[in-house]
């Protein structure tokens, strides 16, 4: 029963995380961490598999598959919430890119017709 809490404060913790932080050298170190420590417990759960049903019984889980779907959940909250936030960062970024575009090509189409009235003035 404790294990619930401790997944269900797991999962308030990452997803505050993730929506409050901003990407950046910390966000990607943190990213890097959790993706090593769930390689390493990966290859370790392969190598032994019965560690596995001993740690779900020790944290108060029935089976070992058991935990293994809920730790499944954690990380793909985290991979969707991440994938969310780096969606949005880079819609943003296209909106920024497309606005700079529009506003540098109306300068442009702007001094080219200020150049061309200034030539047809000057013209015989």
């Amino acid at each position: 029963m404790w294990f619930q809490l401790v997944l269900v404060v797991a999962l308030v913790l990452i997803g505050a995380y993730l929506l409050l932080s901003k990407p950046g050298a910390r966000h990607l170190a943190v990213r890097r961490v959790i993706m090593l420590i769930s390689l390493l417990a990966g290859v370790t759960v392969i190598i032994w598999p019965g560690l596995l049903t001993q740690l779900a019984r020790l944290v108060g889980v029935g089976r070992g598959v058991d935990l293994l779907f809920y730790l499944a959940l954690v990380a793909g909250l985290l991979y969707v919430v991440n994938e969310y936030k780096r969606s949005v960062m880079l819609a943003r970024a296209n909106t920024h890119l497309a606005r700079e575009l529009v506003l540098t090509e109306a300068r442009l189409t702007d001094r080219i017709s200020a150049l061309e009235a200034r030539l047809d003035e000057r013209a015989p």
